[in-house]
């Protein structure tokens, strides 16, 4: 008999680890991933929770064998666009939505606030769950992923592009810098895993600052094809 508990839902898409973890928390407890949904700038190009390139984001969406869609919006037009799309959703069946926050309450009132004006139920499976036991458990489950994004003034810019690994978060804490990232110290990019039928190559490095921020710019493409 089929089970009245599992729902479809659309995740909020950072290309990071916490909503890629709050992912695949979701899909192992038997609910459907209908599709990635990420809220992009108003020209077409890049997120704007991460500075990841429209690209790049496909490219993760096609690694896992799933659909994305994107929402552009200047910062004055993110809730008003978010909600539109939102409601989109839930009218082609989609009433759940998955994200990947972890404590902030400022970030999850808006999220159940947005959503449910949307008629939207919000989720977060990572919610108050301990940073660094968290990162952890991303590692441990066989996710890879690297650092694209460092705020130069709460972390040093030589972890850039750094793999996201135990040796990695022991660095962290031993500068006493939060190993999740939660606090806005970095951004990654998640290019393997138990999601991904295959991998993502990350190729053709260069970095850039601005504004306090240095940023990763990185081509991928699709790697080996993960064994069943």
């Amino acid at each position: 008999m089929p089970d009245d508990n599992r729902f479809d839902f659309f995740c909020s898409w950072s290309g990071g680890k916490d909503s890629c973890l709050a992912l695949y928390r979701m899909c192992n407890a038997g609910h459907r991933c209908r599709t990635l949904f990420t809220m992009i700038d108003e020209c077409g190009i890049h997120s704007r929770s991460h500075g990841l390139t429209v690209v790049t984001l496909e490219a993760q969406a096609d690694g896992m064998d799933l659909p994305i869609r994107a929402g552009r919006a200047s910062w004055d037009s993110y809730e008003y666009e978010f909600r539109e799309h939102a409601s989109r959703l839930r009218r082609e069946g989609i009433n759940h939505g998955v994200f990947g926050d972890i404590d902030l309450d400022p970030h999850r009132d808006w999220v159940e606030r947005v959503c449910a004006e949307a008629g939207i139920t919000a989720h977060e499976p990572l919610w108050k769950g301990k940073r660094s036991a968290l990162v952890r458990e991303f590692i441990e489950a066989g996710f890879r992923a690297r650092i694209v994004v460092i705020n130069t003034e709460l972390m040093p810019g030589r972890f850039l592009g750094r793999e996201i690994d135990m040796f990695l978060v022991g660095e962290l804490e031993a500068l006493g810098i939060d190993a999740c990232g939660e606090n806005g110290e970095y951004h990654s990019f998640v290019y393997d895993g138990p999601l991904f039928r295959h991998s993502l190559d990350m190729t053709d490095y260069r970095s850039a600052e601005n504004d306090g921020y240095v940023f990763l710019h990185f081509v991928v493409c699709s790697g080996k094809v993960n064994p069943v």
